[in-house]
């Protein structure tokens, strides 16, 4: 994420721009920052996650939502936006500075790059505690086959479950099984990336 190049800007001022902008920006401490644009793999990777969970949340009444969707954060003023996200029932929006904002998925997904991994699994998932619909959490490496599984117990504690290429995951939410293998499709981790 970049911050974009203004000292400090009011949360009013915030929610204007955020409405007029074009992409993805999101609020800290007076602070904006551009959810750039993603890699070849991150859109791979959230598009294979997309198409095996939309035909089996529709048979459970869910409905999955893709990234650009704003997510409603309690402990937050403002929202943030995952990679992907899913409600089962309806889905419910409440307004914040005057845009619509999801407020009840039960499982959020974050796809990882070097620079969100760590504020991804920590600050962010701390936020995202604060919905009281929430109760998966899924982590997905754009660099290496590995796939990190959080899954709500209680209020207080969260299992985590870690897997790899050749293995499967459960997710409780939608009562279905996704092999490792399946999300990483067409993902080219040996990509070189030349300037000509």
């Amino acid at each position: 994420m970049a911050a974009i190049p203004k000292t400090k800007m009011s949360l009013e001022e915030y929610f204007e721009f955020d409405k007029n902008a074009e992409g993805n920006f999101e609020y800290f401490d007076g602070e904006i920052f551009e959810m750039s644009g993603v890699s070849p793999n991150h859109a791979r990777i959230e598009r294979n996650l997309l198409v095996k969970t939309s035909l089996r949340a529709t048979e459970r009444s869910c409905e999955v939502f893709p990234a650009n969707l704003r997510l409603r954060v309690p402990i937050l003023p403002t929202y943030r936006y995952p990679d992907l996200s899913l409600v089962c029932g309806k889905a419910e929006f409440v307004e914040i500075g005057g845009l619509q904002c999801l407020a009840n998925p039960v499982l959020i997904v974050e796809v990882l790059s070097d620079s969100t991994e760590k504020y991804d699994q920590g600050d962010k998932f701390r936020e995202y505690k604060s919905i009281e619909s929430f109760s998966e959490y899924l982590l997905i490496s754009s660099t290496e086959k590995v796939v990190v599984l959080y899954q709500k117990h209680n209020d207080r504690f969260w299992f985590r479950s870690d897997y790899l290429s050749g293995e499967a995951f459960h997710l409780n939410t939608l009562d279905f099984d996704i092999n490792v293998d399946e999300l990483y499709q067409g993902v080219e981790f040996s990509q070189q990336i030349t300037n000509e």
